[in-house]
């Protein structure tokens, strides 16, 4: 009898005298895909992790039951089940021969054979031992998958029970670190969705429906959220903005659900000559719970203006959502909120095949560094004359044109042009610069090719940006920004992301690589084009691995601390906190922002553009940061590699030959029916497929 057989005659009868299915509340889950399996390329994924059987009761997953044949030993699907169960954070898991029933409770590790499988009201009980009203009340709204059509992700599915098993037990301050491209959005929408048909509230009793907050410092994000909660009645919807405060002459107050960024709630009108926020003609305990998105990015920080809005609403119960759990560069986020309920690193989600892997393209050129010479002319500001002017110089204190346009020449003629390409510049000003000279340098005719979008870019830019998302549409291809595309950008078909500035921060590290690691169909990795070294944050022992546990205060010896820290002091000008005075004028100039002193512009001597040479290597690494020799690239992307070589030595000495080099493609194509552009070099195979692992170098002309 094989599996299939014995699943029908004997598995699924025995789940069935046990009520699973029949019970109210109660249904099987067969072949359910936990994960669909690491990308591997060529359309390929690796071997998906599906469970034979995931029972679910009152919309929870308590337990895995894996099925093997009449003929196999009981315990023969033990590891599977725990591997599952661990997955989905199930604390039972079950193995069946259809002879027997094996059973592991994965939180005590008692494990042995059982006479039956528990009744789905028994399994809840030991699940749940201690009993909590308002767990039950979430647990019988279901979610909201538009009829099944969409589904969560298990590990959405785990982040949404993790904070709501939180606000049961009264937790006011909440933190979900999850990668960029996980979905956050959609966890914060699910979790608002059951207190909303739950009708919790912070009175502790169902009697009205709850107003929730969501607040961002971005109107990109608040605007992606409101599109995203569309399933909620439009009634209950309400984007505070601040036009249509000035217009009403009140803030918004009847709805359920409302959406706005921090600058909004700072904003307003003084009122008898003292500054009037927003957020005051609200009473501090109006909403009963707030979604501070990214609030790594401020709304945490203890010296942040916007700190005081998230303490004026201390009644709420608070949800943080952050993409980078470090504590180095935001411990003030773990302060205020504590530890995460739940983490999912991008490790994680690149693992599973819910994100994109990547590859690094490590490009240095004989001008990243700059001494001035008498022979280069100075055309503006002044230059120090024995300096020299490092990567954090250039584009904010010097500027040479002809470096950033062998720049953008160099990735021009590395990228495909017809793919969706994002730009990070130095300062608004340089990727103006470099939008011109793309623009100047591309193969295409489309006058919108690429558009520049940044904060000086307004409503036009925001449009830029909605095209540029758009799949089906491919113009704008390229983007250039400085800071403002850095995160919450939903973009999915991102094949090439160009580093041409200093990235310091691990945290903005992760959210710029975020932008390449969505999913997109014949989407198999994302190139980063660096000419600025921040591929070295890979090799920090930090990437992606869990968080450094923090120091305990050394004043009540709790992790977090206890103490309570004292409000901050009134602004001693306005009086108020958070202080809203405008920013204060250059005492020189009397400008704002100051414009004392000018940015030192030099013209390259004749002929020292036509010298600059560059050097590309490419590298790849493992999810956890760790670097992968070329040929393990090859084969997690391709599989095993056929025996066309023997290791990276004797493909480098192939490499090399013209002759040899032609066979050893025509030999890949047979083998993978890939078409390869064999005309165009180093790097040009297909479908940007870059053999792994070989140096260029030379002089390459800057015209």
């Amino acid at each position: 009898m094989n599996e299939t057989e014995t699943r029908i005659e004997h598995i699924d009868p025995a789940l069935k005298a046990a009520g699973w299915g029949v019970v109210e509340d109660s249904r099987i889950m067969r072949e359910y895909h936990i994960t669909p399996g690491r990308i591997e390329g060529l359309g390929q994924r690796a071997k998906p992790l599906i469970a034979d059987y995931v029972l679910v009761y009152r919309n929870h997953k308590l337990a895995v039951n894996e099925a093997k044949a009449w003929d196999k030993e009981l315990t023969e699907g033990v590891a599977q089940a725990k591997n599952y169960a661990g997955k989905l954070a199930a604390r039972f898991a079950y193995a069946s021969n259809g002879r027997g029933i094996y059973a592991i409770d994965m939180e005590t590790g008692k494990e042995g054979p059982v006479d039956r499988y528990p009744t789905p009201e028994e399994l809840w009980n030991l699940s749940f031992a201690k009993k909590n009203a308002w767990r039950d009340r979430f647990a019988t709204v279901p979610y909201e998958d538009k009829g099944g059509s969409h589904p969560g992700r298990y590990y959405q599915d785990i982040a949404i029970e993790r904070a709501l098993e939180a606000i049961a037990k009264g937790q006011n301050r909440i933190l979900l670190a999850l990668a960029t491209g996980t979905g956050k959005t959609f966890i914060a929408f699910q979790i608002a969705w059951k207190l909303f048909h739950s009708r919790w509230n912070l009175s502790g009793q169902p009697t009205r429906r709850p107003r929730i907050l969501f607040l961002a410092d971005r109107n990109i994000l608040a605007n992606q959220a409101y599109n995203a909660f569309s399933a909620f009645p439009e009634d209950a919807l309400v984007r505070i903005a601040p036009e249509d405060i000035r217009k009403k002459g009140k803030v918004p107050k009847n709805g359920s659900l409302f959406f706005t960024i921090f600058q909004t709630f700072m904003s307003g009108p003084p009122k008898d000559g003292n500054p009037s926020p927003y957020f005051g003609e609200y009473p501090p305990d109006f909403f009963d719970f707030i979604v501070i998105d990214e609030c790594h990015r401020g709304g945490a920080n203890d010296e942040s203006n916007w700190r005081g809005i998230m303490e004026y609403f201390a009644p709420a119960v608070q949800l943080g959502l952050t993409a980078t759990p470090k504590r180095n560069e935001n411990a003030d986020t773990y302060r205020y909120f504590g530890e995460p309920v739940y983490i999912y690193s991008l490790k994680d989600g690149i693992n599973d095949g819910f994100l994109t892997p990547f590859k690094v393209r490590q490009i240095q050129t004989t001008l990243d560094d700059y001494v001035y010479t008498p022979d280069d002319q100075v055309v503006e500001g002044e230059i120090e004359a024995g300096k020299r002017y490092t990567e954090p110089d250039f584009n904010k204190i010097i500027e040479i044109k002809e470096r950033e346009a062998y720049r953008v020449k160099l990735f021009m003629d590395q990228i495909n042009q017809n793919e969706k390409t994002l730009v990070f510049c130095a300062t608004q000003i340089h990727a103006l610069a470099v939008r011109d000279l793309i623009n100047q340098l591309k193969t295409g005719s489309d006058p919108n090719y690429c558009h520049r979008v940044t904060a000086n870019d307004g409503a036009l830019g925001e449009q830029y940006l909605r095209d540029f998302q758009d799949n089906e549409k491919t113009i704008p291809t390229i983007l250039t920004t400085s800071q403002k595309l850095s995160t919450g950008v939903d973009a999915r078909n991102i094949r090439n992301i160009v580093l041409m500035r200093p990235i310091n921060s691990m945290i903005e590290f992760k959210q710029i690589i975020g932008r390449g690691t969505r999913l997109f169909d014949g989407k198999d990795y994302f190139t980063i084009y660096d000419f600025v070294k921040a591929h070295l944050h890979f090799n920090d022992p930090e990437w992606d691995g869990e968080p450094i546990e923090p120091e305990p205060c050394p004043n009540c010896g709790a992790r977090p601390c206890v103490c309570g820290t004292k409000p901050p002091k009134p602004c001693p000008v306005c009086g108020q906190q958070p202080c809203v005075c405008p920013p204060e004028p250059c005492s020189k100039c009397g400008r704002r922002p100051c414009v004392c002193k000018k940015k030192a512009k030099v013209k390259l001597a004749d002929g020292k553009e036509r010298t600059i040479q560059h050097m590309i290597s490419t590298t790849f690494w493992h999810p956890d940061g760790t670097p992968m020799s070329a040929q393990q690239f090859m084969e997690a992307l391709f599989g095993k590699l056929p025996e066309f070589f023997k290791d990276e030595a004797e493909l480098r000495a192939i490499w090399v030959a013209p002759d040899t080099r032609v066979k050893l493609l025509q030999g890949l194509v047979a083998r993978y029916l890939c078409v390869l552009n064999l005309g165009g070099g180093l790097g040009r195979m297909g479908r940007q497929w870059i053999m792994p692992g070989i140096l260029q170098t030379g002089p390459v002309a800057a015209g």
